[in-house]
This record gives C-alpha cells, structure tokens and sequence, in this order.
C-alpha cells in the first residue's frame, strides 16, 4: 500500500424491517456482518497504517433509529447500537495515537437506502409514504461527515 490513509468513512449499510419476534435470524446476521463486521474490519485495517503516520480519522455512519425505539426497527437499529459502542470505545483507545473516531447520526436521507432494506413485512412501505419527516438530502448528510472529519467530535448530529 502506498500512500497516506487519512480518514475512513464506513458508510456502508442495510436495514431490516419488521417486528422482533419476526427478525429472520439468517437476515439478522447478514446485516450484523455488514453493518458492525464489516467497520469493525476496516478500522483494524487502517489503524496501524495511521498509528505509523501520526494519526487520522475515522468516521462511522450510525442512525438516530439507535437513540430513539421504534417498532418495526429493532433489528436494524441494534445494529447501529453495537456500532456507537464500538466507535466510542475505539474513540477512548484511539486517542492516545491522534487518531480520532466519530459517529454520524444521519436519519431519514434522500436515497433508495429503505428500497435496498431486507422486509420482514411491507408494514413501513405506506407508512414511509405518508407521515414521515422530510428527507436530508445525501449532500446535507455529506457536509455533516465532513464537519465530524474537521472537528474530531466523538458524535454529529443532523442540524
């Protein structure tokens, strides 16, 4: 590998819709590989490497759905739970080396994220239709990303 890592944005993501008692456990885990996995493998990839440069940063798309409970979101959203957890944690053991580790809470954002969502049921298909909060645009989303690269924030927030 040549080059600096600076920053690492995981962004990557899948929801999962539908009541707890009906969570599909093989779905359930394949959203648990991508969403806490799959972050969990890319800061261990990239912290040595900004360890040996003096630092960087990294950034973690969570979800405000892991600070509120809603039906129908318990999969996905404790997903985003063990990701603040591990974030925040990393943030603590990572400090030390000047790498900084940030979360980002986006919340409803204006792209085909709930069409790509695993469905136990089509319960949030009308219900995303009518009564939902106005979307962030995917650029709004970016500029707070950005502002938590530049701050070093522990967590970003939607403003």
């Amino acid at each position: 590998m040549r080059g600096r890592i600076d920053a690492l944005i995981n962004n990557a993501g899948q929801g999962l819709y539908g009541e707890v008692e009906r969570v599909d456990p093989g779905a359930y885990q394949s959203i648990w590989q991508l969403n806490v996995v799959g972050p969990l493998l890319a800061m261990q990839q990239v912290v040595p490497r900004m360890r040996a440069e003096g630092g960087g940063a990294i950034v973690n798309i969570s979800s405000m759905v892991s600070k509120n409970y809603y039906t129908r979101l318990g999969g996905y959203a404790s997903t985003k739970y063990a990701l603040n957890a591990l974030s925040l944690t990393a943030r603590q053991e990572l400090e030390r080396d000047r790498i900084m580790v940030s979360v980002v809470y986006p919340s409803l954002t204006d792209t085909e994220f709930g069409k790509n969502s695993i469905r136990n049921d089509d319960s949030m298909v009308s219900r995303n239709r009518a009564g939902m909060p106005l979307a962030d645009s995917p650029e709004h989303v970016a500029e707070r990303i950005a502002y938590a690269l530049e701050s070093g924030d522990a967590e970003v927030f939607m403003r």
